[in-house]
């Protein structure tokens, strides 16, 4: 079987690998238009930031390496122009000298990638303008910062390539700005969590401009201003990071079907409408685990995954199908990391559930064991079927461990009731006794049945605790200008507070309020909440009127 394979990083170089080592009778050829294969791409952030010190460290395998180390044959600096299905040909063209040659196969696989979006703005052709898709893209930024030598730089795009170029540039000394377009950084996270994140971020001196449009760059020759919705900002240098579009204009022509975003329509099995044509990666569409619709998750991870699949199922004859993904994604920030999986609040709502969440502040391990700190995860379900939808989750620890936990519950449909009891690790240097994810869904299951009555984040920001007398009760008073109560004294009527009184009662992170208000719910009171996330989440200020 001769097996032609169009694209040469992660997802091609994993379906030749496989293949080769399932069935080492194929015949398989990589044509690539890059010079390099198999590169790390999620890793070229951290080589701008001198966190990986050599460049060589980036490329996992040369043509030549991988050509010895699997028998595939690889043709670099070739690109694909276009596909004839009928005569079952390739196209391509050499970039080295323009000349064409024709690739014959039996089966045919699209790894073809992404590119980064370059806005037609003015501007756009100054020197020092940057994007962060190849190691030639690290290589020239990381050489930038020394040779201007780059003291600002704008961000343009708050997704997880432009928020961990930032930290890295941050790390080099440069002063940040990050814009986005969008009313929030982390697409995928709801508005409270990303804009925590945010905060934190200005903490550490990354300023943050959500719901900013960039209009163009100006200067003499090279980058010195970025023109923004808001305002012009002074920067040495700028990167771009909007986005990225499916590299398929070559099948122009050729029959093979596109989706609406121009990526390529391929059913479970990663097939095209072509059943001798395959489609794998950042150019393909794939099935969201939970709602089975097509979506686009261009991600390291999935390609990976996405290539073994259809390799196995070549070399052995297998139609097994390829279940999808769940968005998973994990970033490392300045004193901090974030993940999620599964649906947000927001999009468990867009996808037609009934979603209910709750966002808590939890011990990341044993709060005696040096260095430990909190997690603040929000987790969602359907409050209906009792159904696991995703999470969210900010903090200095492994937020992949909980992220992993989270993507297994999904993978297998759990429903709340199946996570209750899960015998999750347990050591002080590790975790908690009661599991951070276990806390998390114990707090949503009180919530769900009634025993905790809240206000998440955003609510709070909505002005819906606005008719509410906010009553501290954290360990020791913290809130200027509210009444303080300490749970252990309460044994009956509160001075001071109507049984029937609207009261939000807030503490440091929530679980002392959560006691406060069973207690209070035992002696009468009928109108309590509790700011979900306490004050480590919410900035919460206390009006005048607010005790009378």
């Amino acid at each position: 079987m001769k097996v032609l394979i169009i694209g040469g990083v992660a997802a091609g170089t994993k379906v030749a690998a496989k293949l080769k080592r399932e069935d080492r009778s194929c015949e398989v050829t990589i044509l690539t238009s890059g010079r390099d294969i198999s590169y790390a791409g999620c890793g070229l952030p951290y080589y701008v930031g001198e966190v990986i010190k050599d460049k060589s460290a980036l490329i996992v395998n040369t043509p030549e390496s991988f050509s010895r180390l699997t028998g595939a044959e690889v043709l670099t600096e070739t690109e694909a122009v276009a596909v004839d299905r009928e005569a079952k040909v390739v196209k391509a063209r050499s970039l080295q000298d323009g000349q064409e040659k024709e690739f014959s196969y039996d089966k045919l696989v699209i790894a073809t990638g992404a590119s980064p979006i370059r806005p037609n703005l003015p501007g756009m052709d100054l020197k020092n303008i940057f994007y962060m898709r190849t190691p030639e893209d690290a290589y020239a930024l990381r050489d930038a910062i020394k040779e201007i030598p780059a003291k600002r730089a704008v961000i343009v795009g708050g997704g997880f390539i432009g928020l961990e170029v930032a930290e890295n540039l941050a790390a080099q000394g440069v002063r940040v700005s990050v814009i986005d377009m969008a009313e929030h950084t982390l697409p995928g996270f709801d508005p409270e969590i990303a804009e925590y994140v945010e905060n934190r971020l200005a903490d550490a001196g990354i300023m943050v401009f959500p719901g900013t449009k960039l209009e163009g760059v100006e200067g003499d020759g090279k980058v010195e201003k970025v023109l923004t919705s808001r305002r012009a900002m002074k920067a040495d240098l700028a990167v771009i990071s909007v986005g990225i579009r499916p590299n398929t204009a070559f099948l122009e022509g050729s029959g093979i079907a596109l989706n609406p975003n121009r990526t390529v329509a391929v059913n479970r099995q990663m097939q095209t409408n072509d059943p001798d044509i395959y489609a794998v990666g950042d150019c393909a569409g794939v099935t969201n685990r939970i709602t089975g619709k097509t979506v686009w998750s261009p991600m390291g991870s999935s390609a990976n995954i996405e290539g073994r699949r259809i390799a196995v199922n070549l070399a052995k004859g297998e139609e097994r199908p390829y279940p999808g993904v769940l968005g998973t994604g994990v970033c490392k920030l300045p004193g901090m990391n974030v993940g999620r999986t599964g649906f947000s609040e927001m999009q468990a709502k867009e996808a037609g559930f009934h979603p209910v969440s709750a966002v808590c502040v939890v011990d990341d391990k044993a709060h005696y064991y040096p260095g430990a700190s909190s997690f603040v995860i929000k987790m969602t379900a359907d409050s209906e079927a009792g159904k696991f939808l995703g999470i969210q989750v900010v903090g200095p620890g492994a937020v992949d461990k909980i992220v992993d936990i989270a993507v297994t519950a999904l993978t297998l449909h759990a429903d709340l009731s199946q996570l209750e009891d899960m015998d999750l690790a347990y050591a002080p240097p590790f975790s908690t006794a009661i599991h951070p994810f276990s806390q998390a869904l114990n707090i949503l299951e009180n919530k769900m049945a009634g025993e905790l009555e809240s206000f998440g984040p955003q609510e709070y920001l909505d002005g819906a605790a606005d008719e509410y007398r906010v009553i501290d009760c954290g360990i020791t008073p913290a809130i200027e200008g509210a009444q303080y109560l300490d749970v252990t004294e309460i044994q009956g009527e509160v001075p001071g507070i109507d049984r029937d009184e609207k009261v939000l009662l807030v503490c440091t992170k929530g679980k002392r309020a959560y006691l406060t208000q069973n207690r209070l719910k035992y002696y009468g009171y009928t109108n309590t909440k509790v700011l979900e996330g306490g004050l480590s989440v919410n900035d919460v200020e206390v009006s005048e009127n607010n005790n009378i």
